[in-house]
């Protein structure tokens, strides 16, 4: 197990907990009318996200317990029951199909997302290949990036055929950042970009559904009882929140205007409940987590390290940012939730393991 040199970065923990903190209220708060009129308790997503959140704690403690580069050998083994589960996720009676997307694995109530797995252990992975070639070996596109690329993609390409592409987005671009903090010649993300923005146009505009999303965000007025619908009420919860919010439990829009209100879509609750300085203070601690994650990464004692701790806080990072910016109507609709806020057990519990990863590196940080 650990032999930690040092306590953990308590700025990083203290970040978390308050955005955990948040999430369980906000979770209480824009679920309540949807649990009380589907299964007859206020409370069902609260308490299951209480169990989660109990559940990832453990993870967490696990993983925080664990020397960061004890994961590295194992980092091939991992990836490869990940694209397992992502094979099998995608098997007719297999996965589990809801609302179109077949995306879930399980028996009974226990189910979790391969995709959300595949985050951690993609950065597990491209931190451990990496770091085991370093950017000389990189220089060579062919026989340095390219290959990793060509791994991301399987892994990516299977997460679209869920469908998810916002998750497959989040990966690929993870795993660019990787490339550039390992020191990629820069001329290699020209070529990355070039073949980058065609391909992610011929997803959008090759899938209806993807397609109609898109012309939604572009005009969500014109589509407004349609496609156009969850942006418009996102943004009129957030419109209603002003300065100060409606108040703590007084959202209006969650009386079924606004659909996935405590998972996609819980930000925008947010918003109205708790106005501007809610947003705010939810923009701020996010921002902490991520300069402090950046500080484990760069005092990291090796490249492993460095690259490991990049990866989980760019991970959070991107997903954070994608969340906002799609409730703000400032990006498509994706399906990528807000890391520790939004309702659901398998963001939770692999974040915090991710989370309690990049608080082991802390403690071995360079002094």
């Amino acid at each position: 197990m650990t032999r930690m040199r040092r306590p953990p970065d308590y700025t990083l923990l203290l970040a978390a907990a308050a955005i955990m903190a948040i999430g369980l209220v906000m979770v209480l708060s824009s679920s309540s009318i949807t649990a009380g009129a589907s299964v007859g308790d206020p409370y069902y997503y609260f308490k299951r996200q209480l169990m989660w959140t109990a559940l990832g704690g453990t993870c967490f403690l696990f993983c925080f317990r664990v020397d960061y580069w004890r994961w590295k050998p194992l980092a091939p083994w991992i990836l490869g029951g990940t694209l397992f589960l992502l094979v099998a996720v995608l098997i007719p009676h297999v996965g589990r199909n809801v609302n179109g997307s077949q995306r879930w694995l399980g028996f009974g109530p226990a189910v979790f997302q391969p995709s959300e797995l595949a985050k951690l252990t993609m950065v597990v992975f491209v931190s451990a290949w990496l770091s085991d070639r370093g950017a000389r070996h990189l220089r060579a596109f062919t026989r340095g990036t390219l290959p990793i690329l060509a791994l991301v993609a399987v892994a990516a390409g299977l997460i679209v055929k869920e469908p998810d592409l916002g998750t497959a987005a989040a990966l690929f671009a993870t795993s660019v950042v990787l490339l550039y903090v390992v020191g990629v010649p820069v001329i290699q993300f020209g070529a990355i970009f070039m073949a980058a923005v065609p391909l992610l146009a011929a997803l959008i505009f090759s899938s209806g559904y993807r397609r109609t999303r898109f012309l939604a965000f572009l005009n969500p007025q014109a589509h407004a009882q349609t496609s156009g619908y969850h942006i418009l009420q996102s943004l009129y919860a957030l419109g209603s929140g002003g300065l100060f919010g409606v108040g703590l439990g007084q959202s209006r829009q969650k009386y079924f205007y606004l659909p996935e209100e405590h998972t996609d879509f819980i930000f925008a609750v947010l918003g109205e409940e708790l106005g501007l300085i809610g947003g705010l203070l939810v923009l701020a601690l996010f921002g902490v987590l991520i300069w402090r994650g950046y500080r484990i990464a760069a005092s990291a004692p090796d490249l492993f390290g460095t690259l490991l701790a990049a990866g989980i806080t760019t991970m959070l990072a991107v997903q954070a940012i994608v969340n906002i910016g799609v409730v703000a109507g400032v990006l498509p609709i994706t399906g990528i939730p807000l890391p520790m806020i939004s309702f659901g057990g398998s963001s939770l519990i692999f974040t915090l393991s991710g989370l309690g990863m990049l608080a082991n590196i802390s403690t071995h940080a360079r002094t």
